[in-house]
């Protein structure tokens, strides 16, 4: 039988494979936040790096980032709008485990309220608010990112930083209150 070869690799499909790895766990978490569900984040990284790679040799490589950055909150608004498949498992345990010591417990429990109330925002407060304050960029770097105005980011900011502080998963009834209960 013959034996068939490879070809050899392209050069940007190195540098494609490298900046993959690097920047794999970054996005999955940022997916995880905009998704709500680490399978969905995962096939969501996975479709956003298999439409970047087809057009690796195109994108400038100062602009990798926030081509990626772009393509990721793209592919998950798409995601939202044709919700083929509705999820009919239970989003939560049916009874809660006590745990003594309280420590790693309450981290994932905090961890879960806030992955609850990210839920419950619209698709664009949640891609706002986890562009601002997960992935630390600035308003304008958002409104170019989602190709909409600054007056826009700010108003989804300002409206899913309000859900947030009003949603009974904090136990903050007053939305003027912060939730850390410290003085503004």
């Amino acid at each position: 039988m013959p034996q068939y070869e490879r070809p050899a690799a392209s050069p940007g499909s190195t540098d494609f494979a490298a900046y993959a790895r690097a920047a794999w766990t970054r996005l999955l978490r940022t997916a995880f936040l905009l998704t709500g569900d680490f399978h969905e984040a995962e096939d969501l990284v996975q479709t956003t790096l298999a439409k970047t790679y087809a057009r690796w040799e195109r994108i400038p490589p100062d602009e990798v980032d926030f081509y990626v950055r772009r393509s990721l909150v793209n592919n998950n608004l798409s995601r939202i709008r044709r919700r083929r498949v509705s999820h009919l498992l239970m989003p939560f345990l049916p009874e809660k485990v006590q745990q003594p010591d309280g420590g790693h417990a309450e981290s994932v429990e905090r961890r879960a309220m806030v992955t609850k109330a990210l839920a419950s925002l619209s698709a664009r407060q949640r891609t706002v608010l986890v562009l601002r304050y997960w992935e630390d960029l600035a308003e304008t770097e958002i409104a170019e990112l989602l190709d909409c105005s600054l007056g826009t980011v700010k108003t989804h900011a300002r409206r899913g930083l309000a859900a947030l502080r009003s949603h009974p998963a904090f136990g903050v009834s007053d939305p003027s209150r912060p939730v850390s209960g410290a003085p503004r």
